[in-house]
């Protein structure tokens, strides 16, 4: 199967005289547990590797060696994140744009244009624009999905250290039926997020 162009976005961007134009993206809104990730990339123009896709349609082996060539060879990239009192405190959307709007920031050299996934850009405090389904349409959208994936999945591997009983390295906080077992049994820990936990 042809993948799409994944530069077409950007290259419509170049047209309109952008040179730095990031993707950002974010992992981890669903989870009952833990940060939510986001991460911005800018790219090398015309930069492509094999597999390079929504994170979510890549094997998680793929995905770590993507990491590695994308972090390697990007122009800037940033990981970022808003932690679960964050989010409890201002709630999961505005989390994630805050997560963004943190990576993007960092970004050095700086983004004079992003591209963020989705359809809302609220807090995001470069230009941008939004694209729904982004991290299938677009090359640096695609990069950042890779980036906040692995760097959240690696985050609740080490949370599955500090807090076992919750079996995190299974469900990386998602809400399986595992999950909300391990919660009825121990209740929540300290990285849980008490506003997701309405149904307990």
């Amino acid at each position: 199967m042809e993948r799409p162009d994944l530069w077409q976005l950007e290259r419509a961007c170049f047209a309109r005289g952008l040179t730095r134009v990031c993707g950002a993206d974010e992992a981890g809104a669903g989870p009952l547990a833990g940060r939510v990730y986001a991460a911005a990339v800018i790219l090398p123009e015309g930069w492509d590797a094999p597999y390079l896709n929504d994170s979510k349609k890549v094997t998680e082996k793929r995905r770590a060696v993507l990491y590695e060539q994308i972090t390697r060879e990007a122009v800037a990239w940033a990981v970022a994140w808003a932690d679960e009192k964050e989010i409890d405190e201002i709630n999961i959307l505005n989390a994630r744009m805050l997560a963004m709007d943190r990576a993007i920031q960092a970004l050095d050299p700086p983004a004079d244009f992003a591209l963020i996934d989705g359809n809302r850009s609220a807090g995001i405090t470069c230009p941008n624009e939004t694209v729904v389904k982004g991290d299938g349409k677009s090359a640096s959208i695609a990069a950042a999905s890779i980036l906040a994936k692995v760097s959240r999945d690696r985050y609740m591997l080490e949370m599955a250290e500090q807090y076992p009983e919750y079996a995190f390295e299974q469900h990386k906080g998602y809400p399986t039926k595992l999950h909300y077992e391990r919660l009825r049994q121990y209740g929540p820990c300290p990285i849980h997020r008490l506003t997701f936990l309405k149904k307990l």
